[in-house]
C-alpha cells in the first residue's frame, strides 16, 4: 500500500526519546523549553508555547485575543472540524465565509459580508501548506480592531511575501499562529501543537493557561532550594507536551529543510505528469506564497465521480483522500447559522482528492499513481 504520507521518523528519534527516558523527566520540562525556542527561531517568532495538539491551541489562541461566549468569530467552514469546534469551546459562534477555488483559502473578499457587531476575530487557515492572503485579511482587520488568529495545522515551513518581505508563516502576521505535530503533519510528534505569537507576555499568559492556570510551573518548585506554593489566578487547562514528544520534534526541526525541500521538488513532478489527465488541475501557488505542500490537492475533471476515482486506487493499493470537509454540512454544525452560501466550499470537497505525498515518494511511484488515476478518470 502507498500511503497518503509517511512520517520522517529513524533512529534520531529513538535516541531523543531514550535520553528523556533516561532522564527521569518525562512530562512537560526542559524539552519542551528548549523545542519552543528552535521552532520560534525557525518562524521567526518572538515567542512559542507547545501544547498538546493544534486544537488545544486554537482554543487558547482564540481565548488570548478576548474571545469570549457570544462572540463572533469569521473563519471558513472548508477545514477539518477543529477550526470550527475550537470557536465552540470558547462559546462563541462561527460565522463561515466561502473560499477561493484556485487556492482553498479564505476568500477575502468575503469578510464585510460576515462582519457584525459581534465579531471578534478573524480565523484564517493556511489550507492544506499554502499560505492564505494575509495581506488582504490583515488590511481588512487591523483597521477594525479584529484579532487575526492563524490554524497554520498544515503550514509548518511555508512562506509568504507579507508587506513586501518573505517570512514564514508563524513569524510575523497574525496576532498567534497555531500549528499541528499530528503524525498526517510534515513535522510529528505523535500528537501536539504550538503556538507562535507576537507579544512574549502573552506567551507566558498562555504557558499558564495550558497548565491549569498554575503561576509557578513544576520545574520551577522542583529546582528550588526553598518551599514555593504556586497559586492559581485564573481557570486553566490540561493542555501539556511532554517531553519525550518535544524531544522528538526537536530532532524533526532538523529535518525540516530537506523536507520541505524534497516535497517541493515531488510536488513540482506531480503537476508536469497531470498534464497528461485532460480536466485535471493541480493546485494553485500565488506569487507571493511558498506552499509546504503539505498536502496535493487535484481537482478531477468536470463530471468525474470523486469516490470511483478512489476506490480505483485503493484497488491498486494507492491510498488518497477526500479533499478537505466542509463543516456546516456535518451534523455537528448543523445549528450554526448560515449567512453566506458556500459553494466553492462545496465543490472542492466533492471535486478534488488528495494524493500520496511524502519525502521518500520515489518519482517513479508517482508516475505509477497518475497513470491509474489517468485511467480511473478516463473510464468515467
Amino acid at each position: 500500500m502507498i500511503p497518503i504520507i509517511r512520517p520522517a521518523l529513524d533512529e534520531t528519534e529513538v535516541a531523543a526519546a531514550a535520553r528523556v527516558l533516561n532522564s527521569g523527566w518525562i512530562t512537560q520540562g526542559p524539552e519542551v523549553a528548549a523545542f519552543e525556542t528552535e521552532f520560534a527561531a525557525l518562524v521567526g517568532a518572538p515567542a512559542a508555547c507547545a501544547v498538546s495538539s493544534c486544537t488545544a491551541a486554537l482554543h487558547l489562541a482564540l481565548l488570548a485575543v478576548g474571545v469570549r461566549p457570544g462572540d463572533e468569530v469569521i473563519t471558513v467552514s472548508h477545514s477539518f472540524i477543529a477550526t470550527a469546534n475550537a470557536v465552540r469551546h470558547c462559546q462563541a459562534t462561527p460565522v463561515f465565509v466561502d473560499i477561493l477555488p484556485d487556492t482553498y483559502c479564505m476568500d477575502p473578499g468575503q469578510l464585510e459580508m460576515a462582519l457584525s457587531p459581534r465579531t471578534r476575530a478573524i480565523l484564517c487557515v493556511h489550507q492544506i501548506g499554502l499560505p492564505c492572503d494575509l495581506n488582504a485579511i490583515l488590511a481588512f482587520a487591523r483597521p477594525r480592531g479584529i484579532a487575526v488568529v492563524e490554524d497554520a495545522a498544515c503550514a509548518v515551513g511555508s512562506e509568504i511575501l507579507l508587506e513586501g518581505a518573505w517570512g514564514k508563516i508563524g513569524g510575523r502576521g497574525g496576532d498567534m499562529a497555531c500549528f499541528s505535530f499530528h503524525p498526517r503533519k510534515i513535522l510529528t510528534t505523535g500528537d501536539g501543537g504550538m503556538i507562535t505569537c507576537q507579544d512574549p507576555q502573552q506567551a507566558a499568559r498562555l504557558k499558564r493557561l495550558r497548565q491549569h492556570g498554575m503561576g509557578v510551573p513544576d520545574t520551577i518548585r522542583h529546582h528550588a532550594s526553598e518551599v514555593i506554593f504556586e497559586s492559581y489566578d485564573e481557570p486553566g487547562f490540561n493542555y501539556r507536551l511532554t517531553d519525550l514528544q518535544a524531544a522528538i520534534g526537536r530532532e524533526q526541526l532538523k529535518k525540516l529543510p530537506y523536507i520541505l525541500e524534497r516535497r517541493r521538488q515531488l510536488a513540482q513532478n506531480y503537476r508536469r505528469l497531470l498534464s497528461a489527465i485532460p480536466g485535471a488541475t493541480p493546485p494553485g501557488e500565488p506569487p507571493w506564497a511558498h506552499s509546504n505542500f503539505q498536502s496535493y490537492c487535484v481537482r478531477l475533471p468536470p463530471g468525474t465521480d470523486q469516490k470511483k476515482v478512489m476506490q480505483s486506487l485503493l484497488d491498486h493499493g494507492i491510498s488518497s483522500r477526500r479533499g478537505v470537509m466542509c463543516a456546516h454540512l456535518e451534523p455537528a454544525c448543523a445549528d450554526l447559522p448560515r449567512r453566506l452560501p458556500l459553494p466553492q466550499s462545496e465543490r472542492a470537497r466533492d471535486e478534488t482528492i488528495l494524493l500520496p505525498l511524502y519525502h521518500e515518494l520515489e518519482p517513479s511511484t508517482q508516475e505509477r499513481i497518475i497513470e491509474i488515476l489517468r485511467a480511473a478518470c478516463t473510464r468515467q
